[in-house]
């Protein structure tokens, strides 16, 4: 036979007091241990951003110069590239080529600049190598004088204020004329023997 359990008065205490504990919401929270951290955030892709090019260096010199008098434009060269672009004034008859002393035209052809006046009259200038043999010959047979001093040069000082606006017209004696502060450029941009083109 099975002795009967004797429950004692402090269990069953404990037991009914757990029992009201639970029913008013008052029950010891079980430890659910530290809480799970939060999942890291999404990475965010970085906007692609359309950069520009870089410019193009500008080289310290020019190793040709080019000028179209048809379009009144005269460019330093550089790698066969124009890196600066200058408007110019003419010759007071600039079509054609140059023929003769006093035709008030700008010559045409392959030339060399060959030297430089920083005391010129015309701000700065240098010098292009007009007339050439053929040129010479040419004159020679027609019994004229080739003429010669032709030149990259600035403005006087009585036209020194027009600025850009004295390429409104062809005012040299058959020269090619800039503003000064384009003939700064120039003289910083170009040395001695640096070829010159002019065309038609």
């Amino acid at each position: 036979a099975f002795a009967p359990q004797v429950v004692r008065p402090r269990v069953i205490r404990t037991f009914l007091l757990s029992l009201v504990l639970i029913a008013a919401g008052c029950a010891p929270a079980v430890d659910p241990g530290p809480a799970p951290l939060p999942p890291p955030p999404a990475p965010v892709a970085a906007p692609v951003l359309a950069l520009p090019p870089l410019p193009k260096a500008t080289p310290r010199k020019a190793d040709s110069v080019l000028v179209v008098k048809s379009k009144r434009e005269l460019h330093l060269i550089y790698d066969g590239e124009p890196f600066r672009t200058y408007k110019v004034a003419l010759g007071a008859r600039p079509t054609g080529h140059k023929a003769r002393q006093g035709d008030n035209r700008t010559p045409e052809g392959q030339y060399v600049l060959d030297r430089r006046n920083p005391g010129s009259r015309f701000y700065k200038s240098i010098h292009i190598s007009y007339p050439n043999a053929d040129d010479r010959s040419s004159a020679r047979a027609r019994g004229v004088d080739p003429g010669g001093l032709i030149m990259i040069h600035g403005l006087a000082p009585e036209i020194r204020d027009l600025g850009s606006d004295h390429t409104l017209w062809d005012w040299t004696n058959g020269c090619i004329a800039v503003t000064n502060r384009e003939m700064d450029e120039i003289w910083a941009f170009v040395d001695m023997g640096t070829p010159i083109e002019i065309l038609p």
